[in-house]
């Protein structure tokens, strides 16, 4: 496991790092303090599996730092450990291609199980806020068809193997890719489809004939 820490406060980076340790001894973790010195470690650490990134730093302004990191290594999941609570924050978070979103003011533990949760591939939200930062309520999503066309092809691949109830390494080896790319496949398949979780997306396509899907996709 391949991590990096991105804050502008070192007691908060020696904390974090500290917290990650307790539960992942092997970890290997670096540090940036900011967005250019983060896509530098970024750039020359292709093994990372994971960023950890704070929405508030100097230079940065909203979520702009979230936007820039991911624009540069889409196939890198982001955790947002911030100081904010506001679900509206969260939520917006999640639309820009964060993969999860700990407020500071929660526990090693909650912080363990983000971590874990999007290194799987999963989204994840503190307990008690899923549903209130989540992308959208049902009724407020964008029909079916339409989120499906927003799937490349090879993520309707991956799609069709959660359907089929396969695990990420399963998959990877099917597909002949990283484990790191299947990961990313799947948020991207959460975020597109404006769900949280891999139940639902069995849920929100039960009724599907994969006929469908593939017609979606562009030529």
């Amino acid at each position: 496991m391949h991590l990096l820490i991105v804050d502008d406060h070192p007691l908060f980076r020696d904390a974090l790092a500290a917290t990650i340790r307790l539960a992942h001894p092997d970890a290997m973790l670096d540090e940036a303090d900011g967005i250019e010195a983060a896509c530098a470690v970024l750039a020359t650490n292709r093994s990372i599996d994971l960023t950890l990134l704070d929405l508030s730093m100097r230079g940065t302004s909203g979520f702009d730092g979230l936007i820039s990191i991911r624009a540069r290594f889409p196939r890198v999941p982001i955790l947002i450990v911030s100081g904010h609570e506001d679900p509206r924050i969260m939520r917006e978070a999640l639309q820009h291609g964060a993969a999860g979103f700990v407020p500071k003011a929660m526990d090693k533990a909650t912080l363990t199980r983000a971590i874990g949760a999007v290194l799987s591939g999963s989204l994840f939200l503190p307990p008690g806020l899923t549903e209130a930062a989540a992308p959208e309520s049902r009724s407020k999503k964008a029909p079916l068809p339409e989120r499906l066309a927003r799937l490349t092809p090879q993520q309707v691949r991956v799609l069709m193997m959660i359907r089929q109830g396969k695990l990420n390494k399963q998959i990877a080896h099917e597909l002949q890719v990283g484990d790191s790319t299947v990961k990313a496949h799947v948020s991207e398949i959460l975020r597109k489809l404006e769900v949280i979780s891999r139940t639902q997306i069995v849920i929100d396509t039960a009724s599907l004939d994969f006929d469908q899907i593939h017609n979606a996709q562009p030529a």
